[in-house]
């Protein structure tokens, strides 16, 4: 790199040294950022921009692309700092035509590096010239014998929480929102989607152009590259998939409109003009993910009766909590995923009524209870806690039904103490005055107490917020759902329990949930005869269902009922949802012979499950 300005290649030094620092979580220097999980800094250069100009090459497995992103920088800003990690940096200009310095600090396993630019007076716009790593974390190469119909290459992204920066050099922080377009060179047979208005169906040139004009943070940006169809519910609405399961799809999620129009009605207008979800290949790590406009969804919710669309709710209220109001850092992931479990069970409470939703409420609650004690029993009981302290660590650690459920019945708690019809009220006017904007906890608790206080003259007590934020566990006042159906199902099994045989006109229009629950309250164990009893009565072993799978698959193997342990292998080949992979093989590793069997197919399986499932299984069979 050659000197020109000695003054200013001063501070480059400076903030590489600084930044070679952060990658170490040192806490000593004042220019720490809000955001422990991002290089950047904001509050001196920030993005508000993106043009992204991309060719995907399936054969190297690699994306070339020019970011040009338009900025606001301080006036006495020299740098602008993006965070990257595996990028191939290869040029740098100012304003379209004006090369400047850069400089990359110390590599982070976790973090990767920041890229520092050198700006000049006026600086605009920056573009970086880079290509991704063919092992680039976010992005999952499928070849043909990977997809459903066995014939195209498919690649897919997953940047929550914080891979987008593996393949877009960004502000990689849920603090820093941007709006962006795109051109996106793809082969000629496949269609290109992103978070963005997109496509119906494939062109001849295999160019396709992207925009999103609603500010989003980097976590949100996303791309998807495959053989897709698409096949439409209603005029806003539809669903995108692989020619061979686009009907069926279409077919388990034909409630997208009503449960648009039902949120709506909760909570205000949905505010990202369409909505539409894509089906992906079974090796997506998780149930789905929700990048506005196009929310992308595991095949594992493709039950045939409809039962695991409450997903889809999910997802769909994400574009209220979360995509609009958005969690500051991920320490604060609760606000994201708390409010839109609450919002997701109105929805399906809406939708179908409310003991339906109770029975997903009480499965909520006891996998709840089962996170709490794994996570106390593995020496982690402060990440019980709604507010985290993930410094230094993967967001992803914070990834736990602790966000998701505990988040949900702290929310339910205030509902039901001082009513519906004003915890209504707050929601919907909490996701209009916070509207693309970011959310600490710190911020919220005097908002919803001012609010509380103003609108109803109701004092929420400090002792309620220590309880569920602040402090590890559930509170003793913890809410509990009733179902009605739910307490059929429990009649059922203490009969079982008894010795009493259950007639199958019982359990004939029991849903998934029922047998869920059915399934989690048995004994820990059985011997052969009753598992075998238990097999022939819900015929688990030949499920198709992939929850029932996964509940059933545990109890198998603590029970050494062999045979459904074919099933789990071709379960575990082919399925990369991590909700269904680690209960699985954690219950397999607890014995010898069983972690034997894990390690046996953890080989075969490996090259099938993206980075976020592999990250999780590579510590725990270590």
């Amino acid at each position: 790199m050659k000197i020109t300005n000695i003054t200013k290649l001063s501070c480059l030094l400076a903030l590489s040294l600084f930044i070679s620092c952060q990658s170490k979580h040192t806490t000593e220097t004042v220019m720490k950022p809000n955001d422990p999980h991002s290089y950047a800094q904001p509050g001196i250069a920030r993005v508000k921009h993106l043009h992204w100009k991309a060719s995907v090459d399936f054969d190297k497995k690699m994306i070339t692309a020019v970011a040009t992103w338009t900025i606001e920088a301080n006036a006495d800003a020299d740098l602008i700092t993006f965070d990257i990690k595996g990028l191939a940096i290869e040029k740098v200009t100012l304003n379209k035509t004006i090369a400047t310095e850069y400089r990359l600090s110390e590599y982070d396993s976790i973090f990767g590096q920041a890229l520092a630019i050198l700006l000049k007076p006026g600086t605009t716009e920056v573009s970086i010239s880079y290509h991704t790593n063919p092992d680039a974390e976010a992005l999952q190469w499928l070849s043909p014998q990977q997809t459903a119909g066995k014939k195209y290459p498919f690649l897919f992204t997953q940047s929550q929480a914080i891979l987008a920066r593996s393949w877009v050099p960004c502000q990689d922080s849920p603090g820093v929102r941007f709006t962006y377009d795109a051109e996106v060179t793809v082969p000629k047979d496949l269609l290109a989607l992103m978070s963005a208005s997109n496509p119906q169906s494939k062109n001849d040139t295999g160019i396709y152009t992207f925009e999103m004009k609603q500010p989003i943070p980097s976590y949100l940006l996303a791309l998807s590259v495959g053989d897709l169809s698409f096949k439409p519910i209603s005029s806003r609405c539809g669903i995108y998939a692989e020619p061979s399961l686009v009907d069926t799809s279409a077919w388990e999620f034909a409630d997208l409109e009503k449960m648009i129009a039902g949120a709506e009605e909760l909570y205000g207008k949905y505010q990202w003009d369409r909505y539409d979800v894509l089906v992906l290949p079974p090796s997506f790590p998780f149930g789905g993910m929700e990048n506005p406009r196009l929310t992308f969804a595991t095949p594992t919710i493709l039950a045939g009766d409809r039962s695991l669309t409450s997903l889809i709710a999910h997802e769909l209220a994400h574009s209220w909590s979360g995509n609009l109001v958005t969690n500051a850092t991920w320490d604060d992931f609760w606000l994201n995923e708390g409010f839109t479990v609450y919002f997701e069970t109105r929805i399906m409470e809406k939708l179908y009524g409310k003991d339906y939703a109770e029975m997903l409420a009480s499965l909520n609650l006891q996998g709840l209870h089962e996170e709490i004690k794994s996570l106390t029993e593995a020496g982690n009981s402060a990440d019980t806690k709604l507010k985290l302290h993930l410094e230094g660590r993967s967001p992803d650690d914070g990834v736990t039904e602790i966000a998701y459920n505990k988040g949900y019945y702290f929310l339910r708690t205030i509902e039901e103490q001082n009513g519906r019809d004003k915890f209504d009220q707050f929601i919907k006017d909490y996701f209009t005055e916070n509207a693309f904007k970011v959310m600490t906890t710190e911020e919220f608790i005097p908002f919803i107490k001012n609010y509380y206080q103003q609108k109803f003259n109701i004092a929420l007590s400090d002792t309620l917020f220590n309880d569920w934020i602040y402090t590890e566990g559930l509170p003793s006042y913890c809410p509990a759902p009733v179902s009605d159906r739910f307490k059929k199902v429990d009649e059922t099994l203490t009969q079982w329990k008894a010795g009493t045989a259950i007639p199958p006109s019982s359990i004939a229009t029991w849903s998934t949930h029922e047998w869920l629950h059915f399934l989690k309250n048995l004994p820990d164990t059985l011997d052969q005869k009753q598992i075998a009893a238990i097999d022939d009565l819900g015929k688990f072993t030949a499920s198709g269902n992939s929850e029932i799978i996964t509940a059933w698959g545990v109890i198998a193997i603590r029970n050494q009922y062999k045979k459904m342990y074919p099933k789990i292998e071709t379960f575990l080949i082919n399925t990369g949802r991590r909700k269904f992979l680690m209960p699985l093989y954690s219950e397999l590793i607890k014995t010898p012979e069983g972690k034997k069997l894990a390690l046996d197919i953890y080989s075969k399986a490996r090259p099938n499950y993206h980075f976020v499932a592999i990250s999780s299984l590579d510590k725990l069979l270590k």
